[in-house]
């Protein structure tokens, strides 16, 4: 396996990008599928501009190539990769000013194409979730500060007030309440933290894009995936020794994850057909030996807690918490 599968832990090695200020620039990023609703877009904008951020109007909002938001070299260009990005504030012309966050629209497919050639995503932070996983680990496999696993811009204005905030903590340099979820699995460890989509992130293994997993705090999520989905993906990551190699496992919200048909199965021998979500996910964790946490508010519904990756994190199975410790 590359990407550091059975390597040590490897920090942060540039550390995070500076707190944002007021006034700081905001791009907005393109990277996976076409965007079909603009009010979505333009509410998660207010949010941005709110915090006193300067969000340079994307030019083609609506692009689109199939069912991607444009060509591989139009996405890659709103990373500020092969050319940049022609943009400016309503009203006012763009200027030379650096852009301190890249802020993705929205998930679905695509975001792992831009990968296939070397891609240098500028120094500043970059956010989002879901498809944009393969984009987070990517930085993070090479070191790279800056990725936050958070709310999209068409999915920000939906948040709660507290997810919200807790993004603009972060973004602006201020402590991160902990999160709290259900513990499975007893013991606390610390370690370098990871967050992503399980299907996204699965297809990752094998890659040079894949951060390292040995010592790592892994928090999970999904949408939309049956339970034997979870069940052969969660397989392949025991197979390829990946689970083995981490110091906790976190499991955020699997929504729309049960199987709709029957009743819920059991995961002990029996006669029973089927499994809820929660049963696979409880059986393919239980032998690991380390510290599960369950329950965290992180995924694909409201209430989509910011994470940063590669900073040291604690993950308590006594007491179902997670906490950023740097």
């Amino acid at each position: 396996m590359t990407g550091g599968l059975h390597g040590a832990p490897s920090p942060v090695t540039g550390g995070q990008p500076a707190p944002l200020r007021r006034g700081d620039r905001v791009r907005l990023v393109a990277a996976s599928s076409a965007l079909d609703d603009l009010e979505r877009l333009q509410n998660g904008i207010a949010v941005l501009e709110g915090w006193g951020l300067e969000v340079l109007a994307h030019p083609e909002p609506l692009r689109r190539w199939g069912y991607l938001a444009g060509a591989d070299l139009e996405r890659r260009a709103d990373l500020g990769a092969d050319s940049p990005q022609e943009a400016s504030p309503a009203g006012a012309e763009a200027g030379t000013d650096q852009v301190s966050l890249l802020a993705c629209i929205r998930g679905g497919w695509g975001a792992a194409r831009l990968l296939e050639q070397p891609l240098e995503l500028p120094a500043g932070w970059l956010l989002g979730f879901s498809d944009v996983t393969s984009l987070l680990w990517a930085m993070a496999s090479r070191g790279q500060g800056g990725a936050i696993h958070g709310p999209l811009v068409t999915s920000l204005a939906t948040e709660p007030e507290w997810s919200r905030e807790r993004l603009r903590d972060l973004l602006f340099g201020h402590p991160l309440a902990d999160l709290q979820g259900e513990g499975w699995s007893g013991g606390s460890a610390t370690g370098p933290l990871l967050a992503g989509n399980l299907t996204v992130a699965t297809h990752l293994l094998g890659t040079r894009h894949l951060p390292p997993m040995q010592g790592a705090i892994l928090i999970l999520e999904d949408v939309g995936e049956a339970p034997y989905r979870l069940d052969r993906l969660l397989t392949h990551w025991r197979l390829c020794g990946a689970l083995q190699q981490l110091a906790g496992i976190g499991l955020g919200r699997f929504t729309g994850c049960d199987d709709p048909d029957g009743e819920p199965g059991d995961v002990s021998p029996g006669p029973a057909r089927r499994f809820t979500a929660e049963q696979v996910l409880r059986d393919r964790t239980a032998d690991l030996g380390i510290p599960v946490v369950a329950g965290l508010p992180v995924g694909h519904e409201p209430g989509n807690a910011a994470l940063p990756l590669g900073v040291r994190a604690r993950l308590d199975g006594e007491r179902g918490l997670l906490q950023i410790l740097s």
